[in-house]
């Protein structure tokens, strides 16, 4: 018989949709196996502060298809200090939870490793973050239905941008990285595309602008990977229709929208498929790595090489994203 019995859950970190269905999966799991299973609140600032409760299957009814956590989110400055991380595994023991799942990006899985390297516990990561930036699997739990958002928004968009003749930048959201945005703007036939990873200049956007302009289109849309900067598409917009006054130029910043609404049906299973495994390969004593989908496979990825190695941008993406905007 394994020696973990008893499992704790979290979510940590941005807010993903698939979330509540993860911690659904882990929970069933957990009953399935006749292990016991409990949710932490608040991430890492709930288990330093005891927001621990045991679970069961009524716990969990009626939540895979909600956006948002059940379990709430934090980010803990405290857990980063030793004695915070203390603190955490005092309140773990005193509920008896010899393992755990963390569903987060690599804040999260950061702070896990740390942590079971200290603590001798074992800890399984799962990719919750809209951003598809973690190495090891190739989507994460929540970034379909962050795709599917703004493809919806920019659709909307369109309509009344091309009912006034206007250029439309619409900003969603990247820190680091283009993966919402090139998929977003493929499926929503954007014009132009400005990422992270591949850094548009002005003169660069005014030419493809330009050429859309001599084939008498009524409105373009380009979309923006946020890059860190909140706003970036504001300065973009300004710099734009100073230089180029063919279109009536508009901002639109979709912002936290993204990582709101229902989940659609991949982020629901996929993160229905991660959970379940989270659960077997703690019994099966396997630790410190995070838990993806490669090539419809379930993969397990160190946590360093998780964290350290992004998931870099499919250049491929990229060029067929260039190739429709003629």
């Amino acid at each position: 018989m394994s020696k973990v019995q008893r499992i704790g859950v979290f979510t940590s970190g941005g807010d993903a949709p698939g979330m509540n269905a993860a911690v659904r999966a882990v929970v069933r799991a957990c009953i399935y196996y006749k292990k016991t299973p409990f949710g932490i609140y608040r991430g890492y600032d709930g288990m330093i502060s005891g927001e621990i409760k045991e679970l069961n299957s009524r716990s969990v009814s009626n939540i895979i298809q909600r956006g948002g956590t059940i379990l709430k989110s934090a980010r803990s400055a405290e857990f980063r200090t030793p004695e915070g991380r203390k603190k955490a595994y005092e309140s773990l023991k005193k509920h008896g939870i010899d393992a755990f799942v963390a569903i987060g990006g690599d804040g999260t899985f950061r702070g896990a490793q740390i942590f079971s390297q200290e603590y001798d516990i074992p800890v399984v990561g799962l990719p919750g973050t809209i951003d598809n930036d973690l190495n090891g699997t190739d989507f994460t739990i929540g970034y379909d239905t962050a795709v599917n958002t703004a493809a919806s928004a920019i659709d909307k968009v369109r309509d009344t941008a091309s009912s006034h003749n206007r250029l439309f930048f619409i900003e969603v959201m990247g820190r680091h990285s283009g993966q919402i945005a090139v998929r977003s703007s493929i499926a929503a036939g954007a014009e132009a595309t400005m990422i992270p990873e591949e850094p548009m200049s002005i003169d660069d956007l005014i030419r493809i602008l330009e050429r859309g302009a001599d084939h008498k289109k009524s409105s373009s849309l380009v979309v923006v990977a946020e890059g860190g900067e909140t706003g970036r598409s504001i300065n973009i917009a300004k710099e734009v229709q100073e230089r180029f006054s063919h279109y009536d130029t508009k901002v639109t910043i979709l912002g936290h929208l993204l990582r709101g609404g229902s989940p659609t049906v991949a982020d629901r299973v996929l993160a229905s498929q991660l959970g379940v495994s989270a659960v077997e390969y703690l019994i099966d004593g396997k630790t410190g790595g995070m838990l993806g989908v490669v090539n419809n496979q379930i993969k397990f990825t160190p946590f360093d090489q998780a964290t350290q190695n992004v998931h870099n941008l499919d250049p491929e993406m990229m060029r067929i994203a260039a190739i429709l905007s003629v």
